[in-house]
This record gives structure tokens, sequence and C-alpha cells, in this order.
């Protein structure tokens, strides 16, 4: 319901942080609403973005997360649900009382004057639990990582000479041969196929993670494309690791892949982020479609490229710790399969 302000008590807080139950002054400045349903909406990019606030008396509000809204702490009567301050002298009561309201203040017949009426408790829910953030490996965990032999260029053209006909690891070695710039998208992402292709198609597990670790101890520097590369990066060198038994150092490389989670300071867009974050993992995209239709098309190139991706989103839910729609037994399946898919 609706209502005209009182003598209440005001204060401003965020969009983003409105709750069920919460009284804000509707935007003509006049009125009062309470909030029966909180939703948020994200951006094209999964950030919150817009909060739908569904009103007890009716209609929905559209709310920027970030604007500030007046929120109206009042103490409300228990029949009339309006504020204590704005009822009129004898029309505030309890449900089923009958006769002549008695006014505070009044002495009544062979009593004490009345005390005025108690004010009902004013239950506020908690807000969520803050998601623990996640915390990066220490200087003993990263001494698991070795160091490289040489330089990044040195380390390309040995994986190149180790494989002199495999034209897939050629021709990234060309094309890196010129200079590894780690702060270049494109030479992080033709490191990243390089360390994939080595384990992937040649099966040559010491000099993926030779190629990977010059990717892994790179530090995330705030961009999305630039980390993707990476985060693949890391995801198949801890998958190489713990095939061989290395779970000390695979444990390392999980922490990392997690590393920008704890980046976000702001409990409340840290909720949100975790909620997105969660939802993509229990929805991620495996390119079904993709690959059914090039199956339906026998187009076998186009085929081995869509199951590469989806080896890689399998790749990263695992080292990721899972999802709660796909159970690790199921995950190291399809991980199998793919594999196999990939290398037929």
């Amino acid at each position: 319901m609706t209502e005209t302000p009182a003598a209440r008590n005001y204060s401003e807080q965020q969009a983003g942080s409105l709750t069920t139950g919460s009284h804000i002054l509707l935007p003509d400045g006049e009125r009062t609403a309470e909030i029966r349903q909180v939703e948020l909406e994200q951006d094209d990019f999964g950030a919150p973005a817009l909060v739908l606030a569904s009103l007890s008396g009716g209609g929905t509000l559209r709310i920027a997360v970030g604007t500030s809204v007046t929120v109206v702490d009042a103490v409300l009567d228990g029949v009339t649900q309006l504020p204590l301050q704005a009822i009129p002298a004898g029309v505030a009561g309890t449900a089923g009382e009958t006769g002549p309201v008695k006014e505070a203040g009044l002495k009544q017949p062979g009593g004490e004057p009345a005390g005025a009426p108690a004010a009902p408790a004013v239950v506020v829910p908690p807000l969520p639990a803050v998601p623990p953030a996640a915390t990066g490996p220490g200087e003993e965990e990263l001494a698991l990582i070795p160091a490289p032999k040489g330089t990044p260029e040195s380390v390309v053209e040995a994986a190149a000479e180790a494989h002199p006909d495999a034209e897939g690891v050629l021709l990234l070695a060309d094309r890196l041969a010129k200079g590894v710039n780690f702060k270049s998208g494109s030479c992080l992402k033709d490191l990243s196929d390089l360390a994939h292709e080595l384990f992937i198609t040649l099966k040559d597990a010491d000099g993926s993670l030779a190629v990977a670790d010059l990717l892994n101890v790179l530090p995330y520097d705030g961009n999305p494309g630039r980390w993707a590369s990476v985060e693949a990066s890391l995801a198949l060198s801890s998958y190489i690791c713990r095939q061989n038994g290395q779970e000390a150092r695979a444990e390392v490389y999980e922490k990392l892949l997690r590393t920008p989670e704890n980046q976000e300071t702001d409990p409340f867009k840290a909720r949100m982020a975790a909620k997105v974050r969660q939802r993509s993992l229990n929805e991620p995209n495996l390119y079904d479609k993709e690959i059914f239709r090039s199956i339906d098309n026998a187009n076998h190139d186009a085929e081995r490229e869509w199951r590469l991706l989806r080896l890689e989103s399998l790749l990263f839910l695992r080292a990721h710790g899972g999802s709660e729609t796909i159970l690790p037994g199921e995950l190291e399946r399809r991980i199998s399969n793919e594999l196999e898919a990939v290398r037929s």
C-alpha cells in the first residue's frame, strides 16, 4: 500500500541494497510504498544494472542499481497500517477491541494514567552473507611452478623443434618467433592455443605445461579479453597436473584461476558477482547446437573447432571446482569424451 509522509525518519541508500519490506519514497516525493519483491537485471557484461521493485500496492519501479533512494523508517499501527504519528486521535487501536478507544495520557477510572501504546518491534532481515573471497596462492605454493628454461621465445622454439612435422605448432611458433609481447591479447591467445595444441593433438603434456607456464604466472590486470587466454591456460594446466598426480601444483593453478573473484571490495557487488558467476557455472555454454549442426552437415573441421571450445568450457568448470548441475564424475566423463573426439 502507499501512504503520505508523516513524522518519520528518512535515510538514503543505493537501490542495489533494497530488500523486501523496505518502505521507500516514491518518485512523486509525496507517497511511500512497501517493496514486496526485488529482482535484479544484468547488463550485457553480466554486471547488475537495474533493480525491479514490485510494490505491495501494485506496480513495479525500475531503478538503476547506483541510484540513491529515500528509505522511510516508520512505525505502523497494527490495524490501520498507517504511521502512528499520522493516525488521528481515537483511531489507532488493536484488532477486536470494542468500546471507546483509550487515548494516551488520560487517567482511567480506578487506575493509573494509560501509557502510550507500545510500538511494535521492527525486525530488519539480515543481508545475505558475503561470499568468501578467493585467496591467491602464497610464495611457497608459487614455487611449485617451475621457472621457464630460457626466454619465452626459446621455450616456443623448443616446442617447435620437438614436433617438426606438426603444422599447427609450426604456424603458431612462427608468429611467436617475432617476439612474445605479454601486453598483446593476440600474443597471449597464440601461446594458449600452442599449449592446447601440444597437449590435445600431440599428447605432449610436458611441452604443453612449459608453454602454458609462460601465461600462468601473469597477474590479473582487469582486462577480460587478455585474461581469457590466461584462464584457459590455467584450466588446461590444472587438468594435466591432476592427470599426472601433481595435486599440489594443480591447486596452485586453480587458485590463480579464481584470482579475479577477490577483486571486488563492495559487499553488495561481491554478492551479485557471485550469483552471476554461479549461474554461469550451472548453465555453461557447451555449444550443443553448433556441434549437432556440424554433424548434420558432415562438416568435420567445424565440428572439431566447436568441440575444442566445449572442451575449454569443461576444463574451466573442472578447475573452478565443478558445477551444481554437472557432477564431478559426469564432468570427467565428458572431458574424456571430448579429448577422444578431437584427437580422432
